[in-house]
Parts: structure tokens; C-alpha cells; sequence
């Protein structure tokens, strides 16, 4: 027994000497627990909207109020036409649009009837469909106290529309967030593993004193999987428009274009991790692990970043991904052009520059 206390004492020296084992053992689950709690959540919160209000009366003020005062939503603007709604979608201000018919009120109480329009950003179907839920359901409460009040049936219709995916295709979510995952994983983590795996193997000190110069060891490192994550980007959108019936709305050209930039992103991103790393494995765990949480959950691709903490929401604008699948989304559903998607392009570019700084920074031109 003392044998095996002692040798039990020694293996927690030897955890306690590693800080990167004691950051994994007792940092990770803090982490993992703090995002799954706040960012896994189906709840629709905040969410952005607009109002177009044809009729301007009593009834149609009250029905906004109450919307306005939910905590599912918050008013962004108030427009005064149906072409400022669509302006509003296309730059990613608002979620949905309430459009109240003109005369709402005499309708209701003369034909017992009016028609309220809610226009979605269907981008994300399922966001969609519970955003509209939420809003009908506030304005069935208003209706059913209508009827306590009043002997008259009176009837206010609710009219759905799902902007830019009419038929609520939950492809047309999953693709743009896929491909962020796919690419920026492959690339990210296959770079760096081949880099750190030069250093393992003892080939990188024939490597650094060769006539070739260490920026041009990195490019040779960096161009193969670029090809290969090019050729991903052409196989994924030829199954997503030929097999999965989603559409390109915008120019082809433009989204191969800014998809190699995200590549070139992501390969960054790998580079930088390799001048972390000291083993494959090493290399491995933070592109797994460090990369595919903050991805899935951060980045807007399953769960909406709005609904989240003002902390994470800002922690999430450091994931690349987060960009890219706003890219993505942009160019291929909404049809919208570089004017619109300026900044998200301009954020993917600081993120690439810095990346590559601080990578040729930490890059050892000599083995220690």
C-alpha cells in the first residue's frame, strides 16, 4: 500500500508540473460547461424586427406594444414603405417584418376581419418558423381578449412569409455551415500537422539549412492544402446545387473568390497553430478540439449568436467562421453583392493578416 501511495504521488507531480494537463483536466469542463449552458438553446430571444404600419390606429399600436414589450423581440426601426423592408433583410439588420394593412382597425370591426403580413428571414428555417410563432401567438392573446370583451367574431389573420427560402428548407442553413466547418477544420488542422511533423521527424533542420528561405518552406507547406480545400469548395457546391436543390442567387465568381480568402484564413489560422504545438497530437487537440466547439457553437451555424450572453456574443466575432457563413448566406440566398458584405470581407482580411504576422513572428528560424 505505501508503494502505491508513493507512485500515486509522483503521477500528481507529474500532472501538477504540465500546465497545459492541468488547463485540459480543470479549464476545459468550466469552458464546455459556461458555452453548452448558455449557447445551446432552441429559445428565440431579441430577435430584431421591423414594423410597417399602413393603418396607424389604436389597435395596430397595441398589438406592436405588446410585441415590442416581449422578450422575444426587439423593435428595430419603423419603416414608412415595403421597399425599406427589404433593405432592412438585405443588410442583415432584421429578422422579420410585421406589415399591418391600412384601415386595420374599421376592417376588424366592420367585416371583423383584418390581415397582418409577417415577412422572415428564412436564411434559417427553423429560426423562421419560431420567430412567426412567437409573434402569431402574442397576437392570438390579443385576439381571444377581443372576444371576451366583444359579441362580434372578430378574426385577425396572420399571412407567413419565408424570405429568400420559401419552402423552409433546412438545407439551405446546413450548407453555409458546413462548409465553414469543413474548411476551416481541414485546413487549420492539416497545416499545422504537417508543419509540427517536419519538426518531429528532425527534416525541418534540413529544411532550415537549406538556400531556401523559411517563408518559402511555409508557402511549399501551405499551397497543397489550399488546392485540395479549393477543390473541396467546388465538390460542396456542386452537390449543394445538383443534389441538394440550393440555389446561387449571387455571383458564382464572388463566392469562389471570397472562399479562397477564407481558406486562406483558415490555413493561417494552422500555421499559427503549428508555432504553438511541439507534438502531431499536440497539433491535433487544439484543432479538434479548440477549433470545432467555438465553430459549432459560436458561430452562428446551429444555434443563433443573438440569443446568447454579451460576453459569448463577443467572444464569437474571433471565430472566422462566424463570417464566412454570414458570406455564404449572403452571396447564395439573398443574391447580395460586395457593397453589402463589405464588412464581414474586411474582418476576414485583418483575421488572415494577423494570423500570418504573429505565425512569421513565432516562426523559430532555428531548432532549440
Amino acid at each position: 500500500m505505501k508503494q502505491l501511495l508513493i507512485f500515486i504521488k509522483k503521477e500528481f507531480f507529474h500532472i501538477l508540473r504540465d500546465p497545459k494537463s492541468m488547463l485540459v483536466l480543470l479549464g476545459m469542463p468550466i469552458v464546455q460547461i459556461v458555452i453548452f449552458g448558455f449557447a445551446i438553446t432552441t429559445e428565440i430571444r431579441n430577435s430584431s424586427i421591423a414594423i410597417l404600419d399602413n393603418s396607424r390606429d389604436e389597435m395596430t399600436q397595441t398589438i406592436i406594444n405588446r410585441i415590442g414589450s416581449s422578450r422575444y423581440f426587439s423593435i428595430d426601426r419603423t419603416i414608412k414603405t415595403e421597399d425599406e423592408v427589404l433593405k432592412a433583410f438585405q443588410n442583415g439588420k432584421i429578422k422579420m417584418a410585421l406589415i399591418f394593412q391600412p384601415n386595420f382597425q374599421n376592417d376588424l370591426m366592420h367585416t371583423n376581419k383584418a390581415q397582418i403580413q409577417m415577412i422572415a428571414d428564412a436564411t434559417d428555417p427553423n429560426n423562421a418558423t419560431t420567430t412567426v410563432n412567437y409573434a402569431s401567438s402574442i397576437i392570438a392573446d390579443y385576439q381571444t381578449e377581443l372576444l371576451k370583451n366583444n359579441t362580434q367574431p372578430y378574426s385577425i389573420s396572420v399571412v407567413p412569409k419565408m424570405l429568400y427560402n420559401p419552402q423552409s428548407k433546412g438545407v439551405y442553413s446546413s450548407v453555409p455551415g458546413v462548409m465553414g466547418l469543413i474548411l476551416l477544420l481541414l485546413s487549420a488542422m492539416m497545416t499545422s500537422i504537417s508543419i509540427v511533423k517536419e519538426r518531429e521527424m528532425g527534416t525541418m533542420e534540413v529544411l532550415l539549412v537549406s538556400p531556401i528561405r523559411p517563408w518559402l518552406i511555409i508557402l511549399s507547406k501551405m499551397i497543397p492544402y489550399f488546392i485540395l480545400s479549393f477543390i473541396n469548395i467546388v465538390t460542396i457546391l456542386l452537390l449543394s446545387v445538383y443534389v441538394l436543390g440550393m440555389p446561387i442567387e449571387g455571383s458564382a465568381l464572388l463566392l469562389f473568390a471570397l472562399s479562397t480568402l477564407y481558406i486562406f484564413c483558415a490555413l493561417a489560422l494552422g500555421l499559427l497553430i503549428s508555432t504553438l504545438a511541439k507534438t502531431q497530437e499536440e497539433a491535433m487537440f487544439i484543432s479538434l478540439i479548440g477549433l470545432m466547439l467555438p465553430i459549432m457553437l459560436l458561430s452562428g451555424y446551429i444555434f443563433p449568436v443573438a440569443n446568447m450572453p454579451t460576453l459569448l456574443q463577443v467572444i464569437s466575432n474571433i471565430v472566422p467562421a462566424k463570417w464566412y457563413i454570414i458570406i455564404v448566406k449572403s452571396v447564395m440566398l439573398k443574391g447580395l453583392g460586395l457593397a453589402n458584405i463589405w464588412r464581414e470581407v474586411v474582418i476576414l482580411n485583418v483575421m488572415t493578416a494577423f494570423f500570418i504576422v504573429v505565425s512569421i513572428v513565432r516562426f523559430k528560424t532555428r531548432l532549440s
